[in-house]
Parts: structure tokens; sequence; C-alpha cells
């Protein structure tokens, strides 16, 4: 896929490598490997609904989010992008506000069950939480979280407990080249 000039795989449908025409296979095996790690966290460690997240910049809603979404808030799908969102790199983002307009007074989101995908996904299945996965499963290094706000419910439970993920992932992938 090429956006705007540049060229951009991605991996899962929805996260974005910038500067692939492709993913290699190998890559494809680590991401998948990275992706895994990443799940268990996701799978076993609920959001806890503290509204943090929803704060963040760069909130992508993937084009097939936008009709449901719309649909959700009843209005038309040119109406919800003209009031809500705007176009970047091929995606659409959130309109930038400090906080994201579907969070409610009390940090709890007001179309949870129609949310975009990358919001369930918070903070575990991430691409910038999973790229740091990725690279400490392939380099063989510590992964580099200083990037994380301690003061959120989720970062003590990332911090104490993607270790053995890592250290999993990277078993199978001396295992899978042996």
């Amino acid at each position: 896929m090429n956006i705007a000039g540049g060229n951009m795989a991605k991996y899962r449908g929805k996260y974005i490598l910038d500067g692939l025409d492709e993913i290699p296979p190998e890559m494809l095996r680590d991401l998948d490997l990275a992706y895994d790690a990443c799940k268990q966290l996701h799978d076993h460690f609920p959001c806890e609904m503290c509204g943090r997240c929803c704060h963040q910049a760069n909130i992508t809603v993937m084009d097939d989010e936008v009709e449901r979404m719309a649909s959700h808030l009843n209005m038309t799908a040119d109406g919800f992008t003209d009031d809500f969102l705007y176009r970047e790199d091929g995606r659409w983002l959130f309109k930038k506000s400090g906080r994201c307009r579907f969070l409610g007074n009390d940090d709890k989101c007001a179309i949870w069950e129609q949310r975009p995908l990358i919001c369930s996904d918070f903070p575990y299945l991430v691409s910038k939480f999973m790229s740091r996965v990725y690279l400490s499963i392939v380099n063989g290094t510590d992964i580099d979280l200083s990037y994380m706000e301690d003061d959120w419910p989720c970062t003590p439970v990332i911090k104490k407990k993607i270790g053995a993920p890592i250290e999993d992932a990277r078993r199978k992938r001396v295992t899978r080249s042996l």
C-alpha cells in the first residue's frame, strides 16, 4: 500500500509499518510472537476504565468503523467524519481536543460498545507497546518502557507481567530457527 507518497505495509490490517511495501516472512513470524505476548496481557488484564488512554493523540478510526460509529450516534458517515475526524496518511484520526470527545465527565466512554478497535486494544495491543515487545524479542534486550506513565493502572501490570511472555517468545523464536 502506498499512502501519501510513502510505503506502508499493514500487519493484521491495523498496524502500519512505515517504509515497507510488504512484510518479509521472518519479520511476520516475529511480529506474531510479539502480538501473542501482548495478547496474553490483553486477555488476562482487562481495561480498568480509568479514562487515561482517552487523552492520547492520534486515535485511529478504521474506514469500516466510521459507518458503525455514525449509525450508533444516529448520524450519517459524512456527518460523523465532518464532526469528529480528519484524514492523515490515509487514516481517519479523531480531531485533537485534549481528550476524546466521547469521554464523559465520569471518565467513562459514551460509545463503549461501538468504540474504535484501537480503544479496545489499548494499552496492550497498540503499536507503540507492541513494537517495544517486538524489539525486545528480536534483539534479546530489556524492553524499554520508559515512555509509560507510572500512575496509570495498567503500567504496573505491564512492567510486572510482560517479562515472561517475552522470554517465552524468545524461546519459540530460537526453537523455530533450529
